[in-house]
């Protein structure tokens, strides 16, 4: 048995106090080791060896906060796909091109006479790609409308998302799963992410379970045919199928059919997916709103272009960047980070410089990372959110990321971004029994064939630390716990 497996089972304690400080010395060694040569620690090598993972399908990076060397690098400079870490990137940049306070407008515009609350044609809404106007933000928006004294419209709501000018993608291309909200595309007027969701409560003394769609749509139906189990709750999300079926006489009417197994042991859980147009949700979720503040409306939705030359009626302001990248890192909203990807080409003066466009916000992360004499010739940013097969950096860029970012007057607003280990966000189920519990701030990804994890460390002696391992590999889903033993042998060392 080698001196690393005996310490991990409590073999040296039972052993004579010589081959203790015998193991003590092989230990110090090993980390001195590793320091030096810049290798990976002798545990992270065989937690690798274990999965048949080999070391060129890694990309690691560890360095000291105020050190001039990484102390473990290890094909840092292979260029490698980072899935959802990329997002470091984006809010890194967007809080430093835009500003922690920086908020998106949207504006309304009411087309035709108001006379006495009466609005005598259409009202108009124009975003400008707002990643935060979720349901309590767009019943806040208006509820700001109603309060201008308007309550009866008699046109339209109009919908204007012109402000984007990028490629009208197909949102099951990623992987074949169009409703999935991961998959939805970016747009400038995206009302609460159009996302519905499907809420499962398990009612034992009818043996049932209830289904009920928020928000209510009258144009979803649920065909609930889920079966109340007795059993473990385990991945109940598996153990789902959930079929979408669209009218064939009009596509906007859409019933969602639910078979499988659903424990009581499972409690309340939720299904959050995309099912509708912008014009369809939108129309369902406006009118209901606008009838809870009071107001009549007699028109459609559709979508279309705001006429030159009107003025505001309202315009209504997001929360600030500074929240907003908390959901973007902490929870790895996509759609979020795509759509601030898309303001970095736009800036602060979004309104004065549209159509926002993908190529605009490349130019312009290239033009800040210049600014700051950081040069990743590497570096292929398709969407900003890594849900993306193409996006590539290297580990070693990672970490420099890292370290512009700590020294930066925006490090507080960025580090608490991120999820904290064992507490919240992506990490709220990992590093649980560990002394990293608390210690560390780190964003997490994951594709197919992709597993990554980057951000910050404290250690036990009270050392910030930069941690960057990726994994590009067909067995990465299982590279975890290599993960893991790395962030707590960095954690752990002398």
């Amino acid at each position: 048995m080698q001196v690393e497996e005996m310490m991990s089972a409590g073999v040296l304690f039972s052993v004579p106090r010589i081959y203790q400080h015998l193991g003590s010395f092989v230990l110090l060694l090993g980390f001195t080791a590793a320091a030096c040569a810049g290798e990976l620690p002798f545990i992270v090598k065989q937690k690798l060896h274990q999965l048949v993972i080999p070391e060129t399908a890694l990309g690691v990076y560890v360095q000291e906060i105020g050190a001039s060397q990484p102390m473990v690098a290890v094909n840092a400079d292979a260029a490698m796909n980072p899935a959802s870490v990329m997002k470091l990137l984006t809010t890194y940049a967007g809080l430093e091109l835009l500003g922690p306070a920086y908020t998106w407008p949207t504006l309304l515009y009411a087309n035709g006479k108001m006379t006495d609350g009466v609005l005598h044609g259409d009202l108009v809404i124009k975003g400008y790609g707002d990643p935060k106007l979720d349901l309590e933000n767009f019943w806040l928006l208006m509820h700001r409308l109603r309060q201008t004294g308007l309550y009866e419209i008699r046109g339209n709501l109009i919908l204007d998302p012109t402000h984007y000018d990028i490629p009208n993608d197909d949102p099951g291309e990623f992987d074949g799963q169009p409703y999935r909200t991961y998959n939805i595309l970016p747009e400038a007027l995206l009302i609460n992410y159009r996302t519905s969701t499907i809420q499962l409560s398990p009612q034992p003394e009818k043996n049932t379970v209830r289904v009920v769609i928020d928000p209510l749509a009258d144009s979803l139906r649920v065909q609930n045919h889920l079966k109340l189990t007795q059993g473990a709750c385990g991945n109940w999300r598996d153990l789902l199928a959930i079929d979408v079926i669209a009218d064939k006489e009009d596509k906007n009417n859409v019933t969602v059919v639910l078979n499988g197994n659903f424990s009581r042991q499972c409690g309340e859980q939720s299904v959050m997916l995309s099912l509708q147009d912008s014009a369809v949700y939108t129309r369902d979720l406006f009118k209901r709103l606008w009838a809870q503040q009071g107001g009549l409306f007699h028109g459609d939705v559709v979508v279309g272009q705001a006429p030159q030359g009107l003025t505001p009626l309202k315009i209504y302001q997001s929360p600030p960047l500074a929240d907003i990248i908390r959901g973007i890192n902490k929870f790895s909203n996509n759609i979020a980070a795509r759509q601030l990807y898309l303001t970095l080409g736009t800036g602060d003066a979004v309104i004065n410089n549209a159509p926002a466009t993908l190529a605009k916000s490349d130019a312009a992360i290239r033009r800040w990372l210049a600014g700051k004499q950081l040069s990743f010739p590497e570096l292929v940013v398709e969407n900003g959110s890594g849900l993306s097969r193409k996006e590539r950096i290297s580990a070693r860029h990672m970490g420099q990321l890292l370290l512009a970012a700590f020294d930066s007057p925006v490090m507080p607003e960025f580090m608490s971004s991120l999820p904290i280990a064992a507490v919240d966000g992506t990490l709220k189920n990992r590093f649980i029994d560990s002394p990293v519990k608390g210690m560390a701030h780190m964003k997490t990804g994951a594709l197919n064939n992709v597993r990554a994890l980057s951000g910050y460390l404290l250690d036990h002696k009270g050392r910030r630390m930069v941690v960057v391992f990726f994994v590009n590999h067909d067995k990465a889903g299982q590279s975890r716990i290599a993960m893991d033993a790395l962030v707590r042998w960095v954690y752990d060392r002398p």
